[in-house]
């Protein structure tokens, strides 16, 4: 089969081996694509490298909060793993030597003079602590694994010196998490390696255990997990909540553990893969997105264990397509190097914490290296994903999040009526009604205020200027006060059915000020690529101007289309966006109404659509609608009929969450 008709060629920065159209018809890659995409990142790399290898600095835009010896910490942690997983699926085998310059930069980034605690500017190599730096102990967790992973290359060849010094650099990482969230299996990796290693078996055995009993706090069934005290739903599932406890019971050949946390990952994962659009890309929702291809972890790690509901063909195909996607849009430079951005640099999806190694937690990404190149996932031919199988309506699991995929173009919508930021503030990667894999989210050039780091916490962001004053957000709906449009405040899933999602927010103007009464009910019904969108708003002023947007698209992007149904006033109007992840110059409808003084609140309701099939007909000859006195009957263009009823929102308070550092 040819590829998927919206792949887009640039020029790969690597050399690659020939393409294998009998077994891989989708992507044409095989595992010797993967072992050279692995080897070209790693040689890159190796450029920026300190003195003795301690630190990789790479250049980027800004530092990270945490600054710039940090990062140098990340880019040697991150690209480690990358190189450990590329040699244990050799089997030890290391013809580009990497593991010899890693060995080198562990001894000499755990060197310190006699005596000394803090580093010196003299040193071009030493690592900082992880009592001192706390982005250290992100860092802990990929060098643990890198060293559980090459342990009888690595490990076992090092002076027992460097040993020493190496493990007691390591052991803080035993301790309380400082931030409440994924970070606490930052600790049960570093105790996994250390318990496996004989070192301080009973401090790494409580903090493994430790770490297992918090993330079971927030385990919300059906294989998803919270980040936290809060309803954050997003890739931290894949490449954090379920990597490392799937991966340390694996390695660790606990049966138990595996049966628990195997169960939960093949659960999430009959959601999870199906976000992975035709053309290999996965959603762009939620944060730490710059991390790219690690979305494809989890399913790799479905294939490790056993664990997945996808067949071996269906695997590969999956991660193929991701890592061929980032590659032949640009997103690996000319140079060999991942910047931060999707496929270029994209500053407005960055979070504080990341820095110009950040990305190279990709590295998780190419965990299907440790399958055995005889493995059914790199012999059996590739087979279709999900999104091209057949259309799917499904909500996902406890998440509030609807998904909605069409196989006549293989494009993934999710519609958010249940995942929040992990910020106080409104986040474009969580706040939108709806994602797409071919579209992102609009945003101005600058980071949000609230995840900028404080002045004693590292160097100020660099900013890139606004390409639109108050870009006009996509896929939103909100009051407009004063000339401004309010913004979304955490949705309180509502009800949840197989073609439907509702939710519950309070908006929230421009100047952060409140609404007292003031609540939206909103709902999306789905059917085939048609969406009906509805919102009922209670406790405006009667007069009070609403808006409506639309998907934002590029000009070469997907067909995207909004036509009023009830309550709106105006028609669609085409309207600049600026900038997104997917490229400048996007454009979105809007359609724009006024409340009214009815008891019940006042109903807006909108037919969208977004489509790759060529030449759609208009939306509004997918359905008919009718108002009835519990809510709204639908018939779909097939002659499919549904209800879609509209109680009023719950009374209680607006939900929201504080601020919690991501990783």
């Amino acid at each position: 089969m040819p590829e998927h008709p919206h792949q887009r060629h640039r020029p790969h920065p690597f050399p690659l081996p020939p393409e294998d159209r009998r077994r891989s018809a989708y992507t044409g890659w095989t595992r010797a694509h993967w072992e050279a995409v692995a080897d070209g990142l790693l040689h890159a790399t190796a450029r920026y490298a300190s003195p003795r290898h301690g630190l990789i600095t790479l250049p980027g835009p800004r530092p990270s909060s945490s600054g710039p010896r940090s990062d140098g910490l990340e880019g040697f942690a991150r690209t480690f793993l990358l190189a450990a997983l590329r040699v244990a699926g050799s089997s030890g085998h290391d013809p580009h030597a990497h593991l010899s310059r890693y060995a080198e930069g562990l001894a000499a980034g755990t060197r310190r003079p006699a005596g000394a605690r803090e580093l010196t500017p003299a040193d071009p190599d030493s690592w900082p602590r992880i009592d001192t730096v706390r982005q250290a102990r992100v860092e802990a967790a990929s060098l643990a694994l890198g060293l559980r992973l090459t342990r009888p290359w690595l490990w076992d060849t090092l002076d027992d010196s460097v040993r020493a010094r190496v493990a007691d650099w390591l052991l803080p990482a035993l301790g309380p998490s400082p931030v409440d969230n994924n970070w606490w299996l930052f600790g049960l990796t570093v105790g996994g390696f250390l318990r496996a290693a004989g070192i301080e078996t009973v401090r790494a055995q409580a903090a493994v255990d430790r770490a297992l009993t918090r993330i079971e706090d927030w385990y919300r069934g059906d294989g998803w997990y919270a980040d936290g005290d809060n309803r954050a739903f997003d890739h931290y599932n894949a490449w954090a909540m379920h990597f490392y406890p799937v991966l340390h019971a694996h390695l660790s050949a606990d049966r138990t553990l595996l049966a628990t946390y195997g169960a939960r990952l093949h659960a999430q994962l009959g959601d999870y893969t199906r976000l992975f659009d035709a053309n290999g890309a996965p959603l762009p929702f939620g944060r730490s997105l710059t991390y790219r291809f690690a979305a494809t972890a989890a399913p790799w790690l479905g294939a490790l264990t056993g664990h997945t509901p996808l067949t071996p063909g269906t695997t590969r195909r999956l991660a193929s397509g991701a890592l061929r996607h980032f590659l032949d849009r640009g997103a690996v430079a000319r140079d060999g190097l991942l910047p931060l951005g999707w496929y270029g640099p994209y500053v407005p999806m960055l979070q504080h914490y990341s820095g110009p190694a950040s990305p190279y937690w990709a590295a998780k990404g190419f965990l299907g290296l440790l399958l055995p190149a005889g493995h059914p996932a790199w012999t059996d031919p590739e087979a279709p994903l999900p999104a091209e199988t057949a259309d799917t309506v499904r909500p996902l699991g406890p998440t509030g999040l609807l998904l909605q995929s069409t196989a006549s173009d293989g494009l993934v919508r999710l519609h958010n009526h249940g995942s929040n930021s992990t910020l106080a503030t409104p986040d474009p990667y969580y706040a939108r009604f709806a994602y797409s894999t071919r579209t992102g989210p609009t945003a101005d050039g600058r980071l949000p205020p609230e995840d900028r780091p404080l002045p004693d916490r590292g160097p100020q962001l660099v900013e890139q200027p606004l390409s639109v004053e108050h870009p006009l957000p996509d896929n939103h709906f909100g009051l407009l006060l004063d000339g401004r449009l309010t913004t979304r405040g955490p949705a309180t899933p509502h009800t949840t059915g197989p073609d439907r999602a509702s939710s519950t927010h309070t908006p929230r103007p421009a100047d952060g000020s409140d609404l007292p009464g003031v609540r939206i009910l909103s709902a999306t019904l789905v059917h085939g690529r048609a969406e009906l969108r509805v919102h009922l708003v209670t406790g405006a002023a009667p007069g009070t101007r609403v808006r409506q947007t639309g998907w934002a698209t590029t000009p070469d992007g997907p067909t995207a289309q909004l036509h009023p149904v009830h309550g709106y006033d105006t028609p669609p109007r085409p309207t600049p966006t600026g900038s997104t992840l997917i490229g400048p110059g996007t454009r979105t409808a809007v359609l724009e109404g006024s409340t009214t003084s009815g008891p019940g609140g006042t109903l807006f309701a909108a037919l969208a659509s977004l489509t790759g099939d060529p030449d759609p007909a208009p939306v509004h000859t997918l359905a008919t609608t009718h108002l009835t006195d519990h809510g709204i009957q639908v018939t779909w263009h097939d002659g499919t009929r549904t209800h879609l009823a509209l109680p009023l929102p719950p009374t209680g308070d607006d939900g929201r969450e504080g601020p919690a550092p991501g990783s």
